[in-house]
């Protein structure tokens, strides 16, 4: 887990630890947009219904592509940094031999 004093020590990277947080950051205001676009989308259908309905579906569907375009870039960051830990792996497993 994240420990304070990894953030003077460079022997290992803190960002696996943290991206979860962002991830669920980025989730919440993916969410916050999304209930705002639907708020706006029914006061939008007293004077259009259907346009209210085009952006309330429009707000959900906006909603969806956030929060798995945050769980992918998530991912891909977390990607890296096992790749990284993987290469040390075989790095020192080479100098053994």
């Amino acid at each position: 887990m994240f420990d304070f004093r990894d953030l003077f020590q460079w022997e290992r990277f803190i960002t696996p630890s943290i991206i979860k947080i962002f991830y669920w950051l980025a989730v919440g205001i993916s969410a916050l947009f999304g209930l705002s676009g639907i708020v706006s989308g029914l006061t939008l259908m007293a004077l259009s219904p259907l346009g209210g309905l085009f952006w309330i579906i429009g707000s959900l569907i906006g909603t969806v592509i956030g929060v798995i375009f945050a769980r992918i870039i998530s991912e891909f960051v977390l990607i890296m940094f096992r790749i990284n830990e993987h290469l040390g792996a075989i790095r020192q497993r080479g100098q053994q031999m």
